[in-house]
């Protein structure tokens, strides 16, 4: 199995499943999600250095996690029977099946994680708890679960659950107890010390509101100030995206990088084809034209083999040759929002200075930035889709062409 193309398929599939069932009730358990989710397991990656296979687990988990939550109602996963078929109608190996399925039950609280993916697929869910947006995500958790049980919580029932939970979570690999736990402790306190002034407040009820303290004071003396820089961060985030942008960067950088690796996969089978038929033409013009003297009867498979060889050598070239490429965009297609400007096609011919006021205009502009970034995945998406359309006429050449070959010469010799 060639992991990353299997992931791929994975990604591409959950994505498929997100957009055709999409629920306005999931603020937290959403695509987003899963992208902070593949960025924690990228990071925790970065300590530990999975192989492919494992890696290809837990990021499938990943992309599988909420799908499951969500078609189990947000009850208790038992068997990940979604998540079996999705990958069964994929074609992933049953023992890799198996592991993903593991992977998300031991995510289901209380989480006993047992093997390693399992406990790095356990603190990848739990990542956000040892981050600087923990408030954010809270909230966001707080207003799904309002969305889904149709009542909302009091704010100091909310944030007694909240600290009840963070008292008894624990990361489950080293990384994360080493890089984590400091900053989940912070905004552990930092809830209490809310709560305690919530309930302060209650008691002193009637009194003066300007002689009110808030619980920013108590923020103010913590000594790294994380949940204080994510309160006091502009308001103006939220209304850029209700999935978060950096969720969404996410998805398109482990997109990017899926269809890189597609690519240079594809590549690397172009070379494998040009580098069999070159040796194979090689040898049947040094070994076997000479021979048409003595045994003419050989000249037809012969030359039929050399047709086949270079009719496959053509594929395989085609594949791996670039397009041709504009090289400049016009004012135009900046004012229209029309152009690329992270490919290099469409840029490499301009002056600098021309390419930076687009650039400029771009970043200042959000709408036309992912802009951008779906044209380039799609652009990409694009030349993938040729190139491999191309190297399966080439492989379907070599097969089938050898195969009448061989066939040629044995029909040749009997006659």
């Amino acid at each position: 199995m060639y992991y990353p193309e299997s992931l791929k398929k994975v990604s591409d599939q959950a994505v498929t499943l997100y957009l055709a069932k999409s629920d306005n009730r999931l603020f937290f358990h959403n695509l987003a999600h899963t992208a902070r989710l593949l960025d924690a397991i990228d990071k925790i990656n970065s300590h530990y250095q999975l192989d492919d296979k494992n890696y290809f687990i837990i990021c499938a988990s990943a992309w599988l996690y909420d799908l499951e939550m969500k078609a189990s109602e947000f009850g208790e996963i038992r068997d990940s029977d979604f998540t079996g078929e999705i990958l069964k109608g994929l074609g992933i190996a049953s023992e890799e099946t198996e592991e993903i399925k593991k992977c998300i039950s031991a995510a289901m609280l209380p989480r006993d994680p047992l093997t390693q993916n399992e406990k790095i697929f356990c603190d990848a869910i739990s990542f956000y708890l040892g981050s600087s947006h923990f408030i954010e995500y809270n909230k966001l958790r707080r207003k799904e679960i309002e969305a889904f049980a149709n009542e909302k919580f009091k704010g100091n029932i909310w944030r007694s659950r909240t600290i009840d939970f963070l008292e008894n979570h624990q990361f489950h690999t080293e990384y994360c107890q080493t890089q984590l736990n400091k900053i989940k402790e912070g905004n552990l306190r930092a809830l209490i010390l809310m709560q305690e002034e919530k309930n302060r407040q209650k008691n002193q009820k009637g009194k003066n509101k300007n002689q009110t303290q808030t619980p920013y004071k108590y923020l103010d003396s913590r000594p790294d100030n994380i949940l204080l820089e994510a309160l006091n961060r502009p308001p103006d985030w939220k209304h850029k995206s209700k999935h978060h942008l950096s969720g969404v960067e996410t998805v398109f950088r482990n997109s990017s990088s899926n269809h890189l690796s597609l690519s240079v996969m594809a590549d690397n089978k172009a070379f494998i084809m040009i580098s069999v038929n070159s040796i194979l033409i090689s040898l049947g013009i040094g070994l076997i034209i000479g021979k048409f003297v003595l045994v003419p009867k050989l000249f037809i498979p012969t030359v039929l083999l050399l047709f086949v060889n270079v009719f496959t050598i053509i594929y395989s070239v085609l594949a791996t040759r670039p397009g041709l490429m504009r090289g400049k965009f016009t004012m135009a297609d900046l004012n229209n929002k029309k152009v690329d400007l992270l490919f290099f096609g469409n840029f490499f011919k301009m002056p600098l200075v021309d390419f930076e006021f687009g650039m400029k205009k771009m970043m200042d502009d959000s709408d036309f930035l992912y802009d951008n970034l779906i044209r380039d995945i799609y652009a990409q998406g694009q030349i993938l889709g040729r190139k491999f359309r191309l190297l399966r006429f080439s492989y379907n050449i070599f097969m089938y062409g050898t195969a009448s070959t061989v066939i040629a010469y044995i029909i040749s010799f009997f006659l």
